[in-house]
């Protein structure tokens, strides 16, 4: 036994050595470096740059470098012309920023404007709801029975009878099986997309969707492909592009979803979605839907339930739809409806309802009243595509203007007839358009976008929203004060441009 514990470690040391010295010689060089290095890393002093009290220490070169490098950010944007050196964001004395406007007042028919009471046809009021007495008496009732605020999410004590309410009457009104409530109309859209849409997924997207879109859309992390506007044919031409790419790897295809994001009514350009011909592209590529009604719902069609309605389109082609209450129902907020399974799944999945602040019981109270004006008064929704389509007529007749928009749309964008090479300055000069005639009474915008982050650049163009109170001879007389503004500015930059560069302004 002792003989054996003795010999056991000597036998052991040669296996070692043997192994050793059998291993190839660059698998020895490469440990040897790796075990040198250890080594060094134990012994060398680690590089400590503060000092005992725990400050940076640097040289007197390094912080005269720091500090002739260094350049106050200021605190608010610039508003003397030039841009702030690397940053390129500042504001110049043409910019909106400089001259905010100062609106006052109810948003309703009339709004005062710096100190000017204009005709408006710049919010969204399609059906003439805001400042309505009706609303605003169920609201101030609201006010004193619930207070001001839902104390926290939907599933944190946030739930009150009232949006249980709003979410069957609009359930009922959509003629869907259930509704689902948010407290704000862009938290809408940017939560239903990505609580159905995952990475791996692919989206198909309509590029002139609203950044609330865009922003849901990317939010997903789903592979986004965008279409242009309202193409049909390239539409098709991606689907079937999908559809190729699947029969190469079948396993990968039978778990990807396809998405399609479309608005039934484009707040950034006015057009209609050619919804019949998605929804036939949607059976035959097996794809689902995703609308958004904000802008048409309770705007188009005879009873006002949105484009389907108009375009006569059964709503359970559409497999979500999603809406703002921020425009015909002047409340604030929005909603997702469509099949139970669907609905109940945002309950646990939509960011915008779990984390967020349930809607006010005011705001709630204000949608249910609004609710019930409309379906006591369809007859409004006929009017309002005879405003509209009276609009578009008188817009057609301008000159240097153009509408793009469609004839029954309630919003419609005005661009240039002749724009120049420079978008910017399209822009400045459709403000100038709108400030003038802001100032002779009449309350017109600029669409605004955030340039640097939207998919893709739109147009400069001036922004009309018409609304069921208004008459025709006030919109004629809108039109006219337009044409007016419009040729004193040209008059304007022919005399102070020189006359090159004013052929693209035109």
């Amino acid at each position: 036994m002792n003989g054996t514990s003795v010999e056991l470690p000597f036998f052991q040391l040669a296996e070692l050595f043997h192994v050793l010295f059998s291993a190839p010689l660059y698998h020895l060089i490469i440990e040897g470096i790796l075990l040198i290095w250890i080594i060094r890393l134990l012994l060398t002093k680690s590089y400590n740059p503060k000092d005992a009290n725990g400050r940076f220490k640097l040289t007197v070169a390094e912080e005269e470098k720091l500090i002739a490098e260094w350049e106050p950010e200021p605190l608010v944007p610039s508003n003397r012309g030039g841009s702030h050196s690397n940053r390129g964001d500042s504001a110049s004395d043409s910019h909106p920023a400089a001259h905010p406007v100062i609106a006052s007042g109810k948003a309703g028919k009339f709004l005062n404007i710096d100190g000017v009471d204009c005709l408006n046809l710049g919010t969204f009021n399609f059906a003439g709801l805001v400042g309505h007495q009706v609303v605003e008496d169920d609201a101030v009732a609201a006010v004193y029975k619930y207070g001001v605020g839902s104390c926290g999410p939907r599933g944190f004590y946030g739930t009150i009878d009232v949006h249980l309410e709003l979410e069957r009457r609009l359930a009922e009104f959509t003629r869907t099986e259930e509704a689902i409530l948010y407290s704000y109309g862009f938290a809408t859209v940017a939560s239903a997309i990505p609580a159905y849409a995952k990475r791996g997924d692919v989206v198909f997207v309509d590029d002139g969707v609203s950044f609330a879109n865009q922003m849901g859309c990317l939010a997903s992390r789903s592979n986004l492909r965008w279409f242009p506007h309202n193409d049909v044919a390239a539409l098709r031409r991606l689907l079937e592009q999908q559809r190729e790419e699947e029969k190469k790897n079948e396993r990968k295809a039978r778990v990807t979803r396809l998405f399609i994001v479309i608005e039934g009514l484009y707040a950034d350009s006015g057009d209609m979605a050619p919804l019949a011909e998605i929804i036939e592209l949607k059976y035959r590529y097996k794809t689902r839907i995703f609308l958004d009604e904000s802008m048409s719902l309770c705007c188009l069609g005879a009873t006002g339930r949105g484009v389907t309605e108009y375009l006569g389109v059964d709503m359970h082609d559409v497999d979500l739809v999603y809406a703002s209450l921020e425009t015909s129902l002047g409340s604030v907020g929005g909603f997702v409806c469509g099949d139970s399974f669907l609905v109940d799944h945002q309950r646990l999945s939509g960011l915008g309802y779990c984390f967020s602040a349930s809607l006010p019981p005011l705001l709630a109270v204000a949608a249910l009243s609004s609710l019930r004006l409309i379906d006591a008064q369809p007859e409004i929704f006929a009017r309002l595509r005879q405003l509209s389509g009276r609009a578009r007529a008188r817009l057609g007749a301008l000159r240097g203007l153009e509408s793009v928009s469609h004839p029954d749309s309630p919003i419609q964008h005005v661009v240039l007839s002749r724009p120049s090479r420079d978008p910017a300055r399209d822009s400045r000069f459709l403000e100038s358009v709108c400030a003038a005639a802001r100032r002779a009474g009449v309350a017109l915008t600029t669409a605004r976008y955030l340039a640097e982050r939207e998919h893709k650049a739109k147009p400069a163009s001036i922004r009309l929203v018409i609304n069921s109170e208004l008459t025709e001879s006030e919109i004629d007389d809108a039109v006219d004060v337009m044409q007016r503004c419009y040729d004193l500015r040209v008059t304007s930059c022919v005399l102070s441009e020189p006359p090159s560069d004013q052929s693209d302004s035109n």
